[in-house]
């Protein structure tokens, strides 16, 4: 699989085309050896679509200050160093929520310019510098994995009220509409465990609340597990599906959190949830 989504990459590319003007970009083409693919000049827009064509469908290897690389870490690599004024732009929000649904974010780094600063000593710039934010090896945590499973699974278990939900919240999550893609989440969390106990059997009052008692102790064998500490009869006890559903239901911001730091845990933990889940409500209609 690619190190970055589509949008990510799209994304890079328009922040580069942003503080690039037509003769650097083709000086970055030479040093990439891009004309090779077939390369439009006449306007930015059609060079932003051939190089994100490029990136996309071939990714090929080209050299860079850092040794060689593939196509899309070095549009990313290039589009980092954004000046300011870029970075205010909408392309800007779309590449930071990209990157951060392949698993990485950008962290400031001080960096020598190899110039004096005003009173004699080494002058810095701030630079942004890409890191994962979890390990790479460690198994299922490839949210854009996660996202394309549950999608499938979704279709599978005929459940398409919480895909439309998921769909909107992923959207506005690339987007950067952090309120928006949470409010979505909150929407496909509470539906898919809905529509799972009402297939379970669940024929009480519309309430979600008792639909996921039901799932705990209405059906047998119960759906979610009290020895995993999902669901648990008594209220004061620690119970991970409700605690979820009030960390989804916040009562304003946290300090020190940022908004997309929030929705990005908020998706995180959303769709590997939801992943659980649903895989264990398929294995229960194949029993």
């Amino acid at each position: 699989m690619s190190g970055f989504n589509r949008m990510t990459i799209v994304a890079a590319v328009d922040v580069i085309a942003d503080f690039h003007s037509h003769s650097d970009m083709a000086v970055l083409e030479v040093q990439w050896d891009l004309n090779q693919y077939g390369i439009s000049s006449t306007s930015k827009s059609a060079r932003v679509a051939d190089w994100s064509r490029i990136a996309t469908t071939l990714n090929p290897e080209v050299m860079t200050e850092a040794g060689e690389v593939h196509l899309e870490r070095a549009l990313v690599d290039a589009a980092i160093r954004a000046p300011e004024h870029s970075r205010q732009k909408p392309e800007w929000k779309k590449l930071v929520a990209g990157l951060r649904f392949d698993g990485f974010e950008l962290i400031e780094i001080e960096v020598p310019t190899g110039r004096t600063g005003l009173f004699g000593d080494p002058a810095t710039e701030t630079r942004y510098e890409l890191r994962r934010m979890l390990p790479e090896d460690v198994p299922e945590i490839d949210f854009r994995e996660a996202a394309s499973e549950v999608e499938r699974l979704l279709d599978e278990l005929s459940l398409p009220v919480a895909k439309g939900h998921l769909r909107q919240a992923l959207s506005a999550f690339q987007r950067g509409e952090w309120s928006s893609a949470n409010g979505e989440l909150r929407n496909f969390y509470e539906n898919y465990l809905n529509e799972i106990a009402d297939a379970l059997g669940y024929s009480g009052k519309d309430d979600s609340r008792l639909r996921r008692d039901y799932l705990g102790a209405g059906v047998e064998p119960p759906f979610l597990l009290d020895e995993y500490n999902e669901w648990n009869e008594n209220n004061q006890k620690p119970q991970y599906v409700q605690g979820l559903m009030s960390r989804m239901h916040p009562h304003g911001g946290h300090p020190g959190l940022s908004e997309e730091e929030d929705a990005t845990f908020r998706l995180q933990v959303s769709l590997i949830t939801a992943r659980l889940f649903l895989r264990r409500f398929k294995q229960r209609k194949t029993v």
